[in-house]
């Protein structure tokens, strides 16, 4: 009984000395134990010598292992409270310089970026712009082979420039053969001319005879009177009488005829100048054919309408143009910038605003361009297929709306043509930013 005793006494002793020791290794502090000689130590010999006395004592006990010497204890440095209490308690006292310069960078970024912001609400932009143009291609009017070739790619011409020449004998000519036409028509014209006089002088000679034969009808007419009255009286004869009669029928047949010879003459007139009319037609006709000969021969020389550029040339020398077959494109220096802004970016812009230009091709080129004009519609309105916003669902999308960009000031000196890419900066607000008032002072301070 006093053995159970013991046993239950050293195995709850033992289990606090465990306990104690779990506490320490946890917390980190050192507890009683053999080194400082507290009550575990204590507690263990005295369960050991209690159980020396039981009979489970005097039981043969395993060699002893070896001890473990323990790890040297490493104490925490208790912190210094002067020390603690002379450092700094926060950044901006440990770093003052660093903090300020920080603050002044972070008061600077938030003033430019305020300055920027207002900067760019005097603007609108885009980068949905390229350069456009009326583009077109250049092809002859009379078919032929080409013969001279005065131009070369991407040269630029003038108005009135030849560009080609096309092998002009035939054409040639047909102007010759127009010329003679006109010539034949013009003798034509002449002879009739002439046939005119003549016939005014065969109307006047019948004109005389005419009046000669109203002369015999009238003494014709007296001599039947005077003879048909002595008749009667009894003192000429009958055979007299009836021989006058006749003369003065004879007289009025004469008479007749020759007014009708002047009828005829006269119609004759009409008829000439009926015939003179026709070959003034004739003349007409062929000084038209004789100045289309002279075009057909202009055409063999290509010449360009206006001033601008070569581009893709495709004609060469001996090859044959067809009329209406283009031999090279032609791009004019008439050139402006197509604008596709959005819908939304219209509320304050106006034609006649300036606008700057930033062309990718030449970004250190300033040009400065005018609003002309704003299509009335959107780009897809004119599309090859309208959008049809009636059917099916419906998501509204921000249009694009094309904006008409004049350039008052195009380099000469570099190529701008259809197609290239141009980001412009329409300003929508006249009065001046913050920046501009800035620099403004900065440069009257500066003079």
């Amino acid at each position: 009984m006093l053995n159970a005793d013991l046993e239950d006494r050293g195995a709850q002793m033992l289990h606090e000395v465990e306990g104690s020791q779990s506490v320490e290794a946890f917390s980190g502090r050192p507890s009683g134990n053999r080194a400082y000689g507290g009550p575990v130590s204590e507690a263990s010999e005295s369960w050991a010598r209690a159980k020396e006395g039981s009979p489970s004592a005097r039981r043969p006990q395993s060699p002893p292992e070896p001890e473990t010497k323990p790890e040297p204890e490493v104490k925490e440095e208790q912190a210094d409270p002067q020390a603690v209490k002379a450092s700094p308690k926060g950044f901006l006292r440990r770093r003052p310089v660093i903090s300020a310069i920080g603050a002044l960078a972070l008061a600077a970024t938030v003033g430019c970026g305020y300055v920027y912001f207002d900067y760019t609400q005097h603007f609108e932009s885009t980068d949905d712009a390229f350069i456009a143009s009326r583009q077109f291609g250049i092809a002859p009017k009379v078919s032929g082979y080409i013969t001279q070739l005065l131009v070369t790619d991407n040269q630029h011409v003038e108005a009135g420039d030849v560009i080609a020449r096309i092998d002009d004998r035939d054409f040639r000519v047909a102007l010759e053969q127009a010329d003679a036409q006109v010539a034949a028509a013009e003798a034509s014209i002449r002879s009739t001319d002439a046939q005119i006089v003549v016939q005014q002088g065969q109307i006047e000679a019948a004109a005389a005879q005419v009046e000669q034969a109203k002369a015999g009808l009238v003494f014709a007419q007296q001599q039947a009177a005077r003879y048909q009255d002595l008749a009667r009286m009894g003192a000429g004869s009958v055979q007299n009488s009836e021989q006058y009669g006749s003369q003065l029928l004879q007289q009025q047949a004469a008479l007749k005829s020759a007014e009708a010879a002047l009828a005829v003459a006269q119609r004759q007139v009409d008829a000439l100048k009926a015939q003179l009319a026709s070959a003034r037609a004739n003349l007409a006709q062929a000084n038209a054919q004789r100045d289309q000969a002279k075009l057909n021969l202009s055409y063999t020389m290509v010449t360009a309408a206006q001033a601008g550029r070569i581009v893709n040339l495709s004609a060469g020398v001996g090859a044959f143009a067809q009329a209406g077959t283009s031999l090279t494109m032609f791009v004019p220096d008439e050139i402006w910038v197509a604008a596709n802004f959005k819908e939304t970016q219209l509320d304050a812009m106006r034609s006649g605003e300036k606008v700057t230009l930033e062309i990718d091709a030449y970004p250190e080129r300033a040009i400065v361009g005018r609003v002309d004009s704003v299509q009335p519609g959107s780009g897809t309105a004119f599309s090859l297929l309208p959008a049809e916003n009636a059917t099916g669902n419906y998501v509204k999308v921000v249009q694009r709306v094309p904006v008409k960009i004049v350039i008052d000031n195009p380099p000469k000196d570099v190529a701008l043509g259809p197609g290239m890419s141009v980001v412009p900066s329409v300003r929508i607000d006249p009065a001046p930013s913050l920046y501009e008032r800035l620099v403004a002072l900065f440069d009257h301070l500066r003079g």
